[in-house]
């Protein structure tokens, strides 16, 4: 076998023929023996593959000649369509493999024909955007084959038109509905079922697993190898499908179906409207009590006023009516049926996040419009391992950013993973040639207020040298925005491009095309954003992404550590803020030819012992405090 994948991905190789500008890597072919080992002796394997390792192929050439059944996850909906679309075809065609592969996204993605019959019936009480919307769905409709979403590309993403097209869990009428026979979701599952290799995301993969330990059944096929790519995200995904919550817009989601399920009936009960009426007017209620600003807050503290304990009741009482009148209705169709049932359902969940349970942190989200109650476990790793053992199959997981120090203790434990086979390869890149570690010194404490200031002013020299081409990563919107504020009118004829100013597709398109802009962003633009070439030769990182100290559910998870005698900044806080370092400082060298400085600000890095930790698990490049050379480096770029 290694003499095989040293073949394949050697320069005279199948992928050699096929991909122009090939590359032989050892890293990418040392990866791909570990990955067929493990797929069969169905181990479990941890692979941090640097960038530019090819880590893609490198999973996908061992599996595709596996012949076992595959499930691939990946992060992102994004990274999804690019491994469907671009890395599964080069590889299936290298190999010459008539391998029968299948894309599956949520339910929520497709579209539900049942829903949108319902959406026409209700036409006349729809905003004008929302008719035109409607119409062009429904010339859409008669068209499509995959019933795809993502296939309309004129409608905004936010529109409020596409819950009322798409079904969820809650409101899918299931082998009782009346256009099943031409059902999307139903339709892409037969094919994941008949294919050889399927490809999820993340938040569908770990959806359909929650669905099926709840005895519902299972939306994806049985695999006997599971590849999780940017197996970074995984540990906090899969904490958010463990989790129980309940939200504003489900109830308020409910409300409307309720409406569009009774039109059908053509009857007239004042009491249902008055009844769902006073539902959103509780809603709503408590939405106010909840103060007008975004935030996260553990429960005690979010609700710990009488106003909002009342608050909280009234709304209980209320969905109580509703259950009483829909239970009254549920016979008459279908739909209010399963309304009933939801509004059943939403009830239960509420009492259970009233009721809380040992083990579980309970925490509010308030967003600028609604809110969300949540329940999260504090540790998911039993629940995980009982997941992965009712599932025997080879389990990978792969990502860029994965260990501390050479080491995967900290996400073994997170998932409950024992003893599994790991490897670290890392990047081909020549970080020692093409990249420079700039950490200036001088800089005030992170906690001091005039801390974003003095970061626009120690990183605005270095902006100007490099021309632009610049990121600049915060660790919170109010860094952002600060930022650029002070930023915009130093930068002279260097375009700024800000996150939230435009949707961060188009922040990209705009980033690349000018060459020379500055962007400001934060938590998104961390990870999963490639820029190539020379567009982006700067990136400039203003604090260590330490999880903010105030957010419930790390506070608790913090305090469980201290319960259970263990160093919480050791074993939760640094190795986190270690592998979201690694993500950010990972936009930089994205190819071989590619050449930049990284500005670290946080002078932490140097006055903690932590901070030796940082800076060993970053690819080796030379370090720098002196601006000059810092400034330099673009000097001799553009020499060269």
């Amino acid at each position: 076998m290694p003499e095989d994948f040293r073949r394949l991905f050697g320069p005279e190789g199948p992928l050699a023929k096929r991909l122009e500008g090939f590359q032989p890597r050892s890293g990418q072919a040392a990866m791909a023996e570990a990955v067929a080992s493990a797929i069969e002796n169905l181990d479990c394997l941890i692979v941090e593959a640097g960038t530019g390792t090819g880590k893609t192929l490198a999973y996908l050439v061992p599996a595709l000649l596996s012949g076992r059944k595959l499930l691939i996850s990946t992060g992102t909906k994004a990274l999804q369509e690019q491994l469907f679309d671009k890395d599964l075809p080069v590889a299936r065609a290298a190999l010459d493999l008539p391998v029968r592969v299948a894309l599956l996204k949520g339910r929520a993605n497709y579209l539900c024909l049942h829903r949108l019959d319902l959406a026409q019936q209700q036409g006349r009480a729809r905003p004008p955007a929302q008719l035109s919307q409607l119409r062009r769905i429904r010339e859409w409709s008669v068209r499509t084959h995959s019933g795809d979403l993502a296939e309309i590309g004129d409608i905004a993403d936010g529109s409020p038109i596409w819950p009322q097209v798409s079904s969820t869990a809650d409101n899918c009428l299931g082998s009782e509905c009346p256009r099943l026979a031409d059902c999307h979701p139903l339709r892409a599952r037969r094919q994941a079922l008949e294919a050889d290799v399927v490809v999820v995301n993340h938040h569908l993969f770990f959806a359909d697993l929650a669905v099926k330990q709840g005895g519902f059944g299972e939306l994806l096929p049985q695999a006997d190898a599971v590849i999780l790519d940017e197996a970074h995200q995984v540990p906090e995904i899969a904490s958010l499908f463990f989790s129980t919550g309940l939200s504003a817009r489900q109830l308020d989601d409910l409300a409307r179906d309720i409406r569009a399920e009774y039109a059908v009936t053509g009857s007239d009960t004042p009491e249902l409207e008055l009844c769902l009426r006073e539902n959103e007017a509780a809603i709503r209620h408590l939405d106010q009590v909840l103060g007008p600003q975004p935030t996260r807050a553990a429960w005690s503290a979010a609700l710990e006023s009488a106003e909002a304990a009342q608050a909280l009741e009234r709304l209980r009482a209320k969905l109580a009516d509703l259950e009483t009148q829909l239970e009254a209705l549920a016979p008459r169709t279908l739909g209010l049926a399963s309304c009933y049932l939801r509004c059943k359902a939403c009830i239960e969940r509420l009492d259970s996040l009233v009721a809380g349970s040992r083990g579980v942190v309970r925490w509010v989200e308030k967003f600028a419009q609604g809110f969300a109650l949540n329940a999260t476990p504090l540790d998911i790793a039993g629940r995980f391992r009982q997941l992965m053992e009712a599932h025997p199959a080879a389990w990978i997981f792969t990502s860029a950013t994965l260990a501390v120090k050479q080491g995967f203790e900290h996400f073994s434990a997170r998932l409950g993973l024992e003893e599994p086979r790991t490897l670290v390869l890392d990047s081909p890149f020549d970080y020692r040639r093409n990249a420079l570690l700039y950490i200036p010194r001088g800089l005030p404490d992170p906690a001091a207020p005039d801390y974003t200031q003095a970061v626009v002013q120690a990183a605005l020299p270095l902006i100007h040298a490099s021309e632009g081409g610049a990121f600049l990563l915060c660790t919170s919107h109010r860094a952002l925005q600060e930022a650029a504020a002070l930023l915009r009118p130093q930068l002279g004829s260097l375009p700024l491009l800000v996150q939230g100013e435009s949707g961060r597709g188009e922040l990209l398109a705009r980033f690349r095309a000018a060459g020379n802009a500055v962007l400001i962003g934060t938590s998104s633009f961390w990870e999963g954003v490639d820029v190539r070439g020379t567009a982006l030769r700067l990136v400039i990182i203003d604090k260590l992404p330490f999880g903010s100290p105030g957010e419930p559910v790390l506070q608790a998870r913090l305090e469980a550590l201290r319960e259970q005698g263990e160093d919480p900044f050791r074993s939760h806080q640094l190795p986190q803020a270690v592998i979201a370092l690694k993500q950010g400082a990972g936009r930089l060298i994205r190819d071989a030819t590619d050449r930049g400085v990284l500005m670290l600000c946080d002078p932490r890095l140097l006055s903690r012992p932590y901070g030796k930790t940082f800076l060993g698990s970053l690819p080796p490049m030379p370090l720098s405090h002196d601006l000059q050379r810092a400034c330099d480096f673009f000097r001799q770029q553009a020499v060269a």
